[in-house]
């Protein structure tokens, strides 16, 4: 599991690669546990407000034991609160669609973002944008309509899911766009815990003015969503801190497995034929521009 490289001792590449897969694999019981406690009818605040209490209680519990506290406090207090604004609607968006879609899809739709990042990393940050980039992203977005299939009679969701999934798509990817930027003074940790904090305030605020009762059960469900997406954001940052982005990224298209297992299981929903074909469009036009571009900023929190 570990190594001694110039006299310092680290989590070799198959270790990191193994803490990447828990990684996305909490991420997937993070959406699965968002999806079950989205059924009880609890406003979509509600569920983010704790999302963002539990994830941050988490981290900063995990960065107080291990005497690294001083890596949560901003040094940019104006941009990480406009980074986080996104990450609460992101997060609100994730909640909407995982009502209306199934986890199969909702995965899909996702996909689109490292296409997306892509296509705004060339035209912000001046990254180039290969001939082979641009077709595997055409691919991919063809992929997308075959899948939500638009003019047909059956679909594995509604518009009011594939809307909210395209808005949080939109969000989480200026959000990874712009985190790229500020993890030159923030650290990733900061960024994550601020977050959180701000998700936590937004939605407590909110619900000043209507909340839901929670049950014992409820109020489980919420508690685990947000260990398993602080375990996730763990397992992630160990990970790209001991290989590459790219090695990590490519790891991320597991999630289309898994959540496609645990709705099988959970909602024994099964994958239609469009939605297969698209799938395998979308994922093989991402993990090309995961391998391809090693710059490519995978997904940093949970939710998507």
């Amino acid at each position: 599991m570990k190594r001694s490289v110039s006299g310092l001792t680290r989590v070799s590449d198959l270790g990191a690669i193994g803490f990447a897969l828990a990684g996305f694999t909490f991420w997937v019981l993070t959406d699965t546990t968002v999806k079950l406690v989205g059924q009880s009818g609890l406003p979509a605040y509600e569920v983010v407000a704790f999302l963002g209490l539990f994830m941050a209680l988490f981290l900063g519990a995990y960065a107080v034991v291990r005497g690294q506290a001083r890596v949560l406090k901003p040094h940019r207090l104006d941009r990480q609160l406009g980074r986080a604004c996104l990450d609460m609607a992101n997060n609100v968006c994730v909640v909407i669609a995982l009502r209306h879609l199934t986890l199969t899809l909702f995965y899909i739709l996702v996909f689109m973002s490292p296409m997306v990042i892509a296509l705004l990393s060339a035209l912000f940050l001046r990254e180039g944008l290969p001939w082979r980039r641009g077709l595997a992203i055409t691919a991919g977005f063809a992929g997308v309509v075959i899948a939500v299939n638009p003019f047909g009679s059956s679909r594995e969701g509604d518009w009011i899911g594939v809307g909210a999934c395209l808005v949080c798509v939109a969000c989480f990817s200026v959000n990874m766009v712009w985190s790229r930027v500020l993890t030159r003074t923030e650290s990733p940790e900061s960024l994550a815990f601020f977050s959180g904090l701000v998700t936590a305030a937004a939605g407590f605020c909110l619900m000043l003015g209507h909340a839901e009762p929670l049950t014992p059960r409820l109020f489980a469900g919420l508690f685990g969503m947000g260990m398993f997406c602080a375990l996730g954001t763990l397992c992630f940052y160990i990970a790209v801190k001991h290989t590459s982005a790219a090695n990590v990224s490519q790891y991320h298209y597991t999630q289309l497995i898994t959540g496609t297992l645990l709705s099988y299981w959970i909602w024994h929903t099964k994958p239609g034929l469009y939605v297969l074909i698209g799938g395998v469009l979308i994922f093989g036009s991402g993990v090309y521009i995961a391998v391809a571009a090693r710059d490519v900023v995978p997904l940093t929190e949970g939710g998507g």
